[in-house]
């Protein structure tokens, strides 16, 4: 008898030794974890990161650093630095604003940015009306630079792609209450992605929503913050499983005028007028739109911002969209109140021919006469 207790007690007490070591080996992994997370980074001078570029697609693939700044209840940010892309602590609570911008490597290994200030200035209007301080412009274009030179190798090779940077600003204070955030935290993180669409530079198949808004005269439409965006996913995932591109929103009161795509502008074509929705508070002021516009301009066709009626968008020639992610996208098609209309495309289309100017400036393959270019490297 006294044999079997002997025997029962230490089956018990081995698998509890075990799992004494299990925890405290696992303990030490998450300590070495936090620890290297706060270590200063060091470069890698690899020319380009481990990556299939040929099948790049538009999803995250973090890339080595990011960049971290806080911010007090005054107002002021104090200096930030780059740390290993990794995991944050936030309070359950906390919400957020974001830019998106891109850099492009030159065919001669050279790394830019596309008009970053304009992004810094977005943020900053943003940041004001949801009562949130932010970064100065130079701040800002400093943390981006920092940010895409850290990761250069994870920018694509000419032609293949860009990386995509995401500057965010946010609460990062705890607050129950309705009230602004005692804390907030800016970060830049970045990955390197391929076409935004499936469809690549396809032309895409836009459905125009007439049950949901994404913004309503008022609201926070002009904000480039999660507000803006999830309002659209409900719609978005609907369109998408009837084997749409993407949404055409229309507005909130009479639901006839033309505001935007879920995550992009969008612009009409007839003869050689190009009409796009007027930013009134509920459309985003895009920095592609706002350049598309200029080059338009420059090329002699009469760039028109008003309210866009959804009958002059089914009689037009052309259609397209344009967002920092989607690039330049010609639309194919679009469908309103079971009615399906065909626009022109390819490589004659206007949409086309203002893709290439811009693109071209982004890549270096034209040279930026307008100051649009900010050298990183």
């Amino acid at each position: 008898m006294f044999k079997a207790i002997s025997s029962l007690r230490k089956s018990l007490v081995l698998p509890l030794h075990s799992n004494i070591r299990t925890l405290q080996t696992f303990s030490k992994y998450n300590a070495q974890a936090a620890s290297a997370l706060r270590e200063k980074p060091l470069y890698q001078d690899d020319e380009y990161a481990d990556v299939d570029w040929d099948n790049l697609g538009f999803g995250l693939t973090p890339a080595d650093y990011m960049y971290v700044m806080k911010c007090s209840k005054d107002g002021e940010f104090t200096q930030g630095e780059l740390s290993r892309f990794g995991n944050i602590q936030l309070s359950p609570s906390a919400g957020a604003i974001y830019e998106g911008t891109k850099a492009y490597r030159k065919e001669n290994g050279k790394l830019h940015l596309f008009r970053p200030d304009h992004n810094a200035v977005r943020m900053q209007l943003g940041a004001e009306r949801m009562l949130m301080p932010s970064p100065s412009v130079d701040q800002f274009v400093d943390a981006v630079k920092q940010t895409a030179f850290a990761n250069k190798r994870w920018v694509p090779p000419s032609g293949k792609g860009s990386l995509y940077i995401r500057p965010l600003l946010m609460g990062s204070g705890p607050v129950l209450g309705l009230g602004p955030s005692r804390e907030y935290t800016f970060i830049v993180y970045a990955s390197p992605v391929g076409n935004y669409f499936k469809e690549g530079i396809a032309a895409l198949n836009l459905y125009v929503e007439e049950e949901y808004v994404r913004a309503a005269p008022g609201g926070a439409g002009g904000v480039k913050s999660i507000t803006n965006y999830a309002p659209v996913l409900k719609a978005l995932s609907r369109a998408k499983s009837r084997g749409f591109s993407d949404v055409l929103y229309l507005d909130s009161v009479k639901k006839k005028y033309l505001e935007e795509a879920s995550s992009c502008n969008v612009f009409v074509i007839k003869g050689r007028t190009i009409s796009t929705p007027a930013t009134n508070g509920t459309i985003l002021e895009g920095i592609t739109r706002k350049s598309v516009m200029e080059i338009a301009s420059d090329q002699g066709y009469e760039v028109v911002e008003k309210a866009v009626h959804v009958d002059e968008v089914m009689d037009a020639d052309e259609v397209f969209c344009t967002g920092t992610a989607v690039g330049v996208a010609p639309v194919g098609t679009i469908t309103y109140q079971d009615k399906r209309v065909e626009y022109e495309t390819g490589d004659e289309s206007v949409c086309q021919k203002l893709r290439s100017v811009l693109v071209g400036i982004q890549t270096g393959l034209i040279e930026d006469t307008k100051g649009w270019v900010t050298c990183i490297n």
